[in-house]
């Protein structure tokens, strides 16, 4: 039987994400623990600049997969995320990947081929596997970022640890129904004319299998 408390968990977090929203604003996302601001949205994780996060003092990112990364139905990538995951690494920033995700060999395939560590099902926005992340850094949450595409799941969980938070926007994916419903108040809708990049899912994972 379905626990009757799963219903109402993610109403209840996309309505928490928004109380604090109203109470804030959208210019208070993230800033105060800089001197610099650091951008509250970015279309997709190419487009932050490096060298500004490391301005704002961050030495640590968190990492959404699904809809970040790749899309969840594994049909597209974001442009140059790799490469810009790469060069971050050699200037200094440290990475862990949460995903909400329950198909594991993914959140493996991608750990593996990005050499970050991570974490899956991760309950994101609950805040035990971000405080793994941020243990696992060894660094204080006020120089870790988060970055990911729902405000309701990688927000709030950015919120509760005290870490900063940028959202991206959503590669194209299927909706599921929350977001039929709610889609569009948590999450950035891709762009029609962005660039996207193919991906092959099925010829990625074949391996394990």
């Amino acid at each position: 039987m379905r626990n009757p408390i799963s219903v109402f968990r993610k109403p209840f977090t996309i309505f928490a994400s928004w109380v604090y929203l109203l109470i804030q604003g959208n210019k208070q996302l993230g800033f105060k623990r800089n001197p610099h601001r650091l951008p509250p949205q970015a279309y997709t994780l190419a487009s932050i600049e490096i060298d500004w996060l490391k301005t704002c003092r961050i030495q640590g990112v968190i990492l959404d997969l699904d809809n970040t990364i790749v899309s969840e139905d594994d049909q597209y990538l974001s442009p140059c995320a790799e490469d810009w995951i790469t060069q971050a690494k050699l200037g200094g920033l440290q990475f862990f990947i949460l995903s909400n995700g329950k198909r594991r060999y993914r959140v493996k395939y991608w750990s593996d081929r990005l050499d970050i560590p991570a974490l899956s099902p991760a309950k994101k926005p609950f805040p035990s596997a971000f405080r793994q992340a941020i243990a696992y850094m060894q660094l204080p949450a006020k120089h870790i970022l988060v970055i990911g595409d729902s405000l309701h799941t990688d927000f709030v969980g950015a919120l509760l640890c005290g870490c900063s938070y940028i959202q991206v926007a959503s590669l194209p994916h299927p909706p599921r129904w929350w977001e039929k419903l709610a889609g569009r108040w948590v999450q950035i809708p891709y762009p029609s004319e962005a660039e996207l990049w193919d991906f092959d899912g099925a010829a990625a994972y074949k391996s394990f299998f």
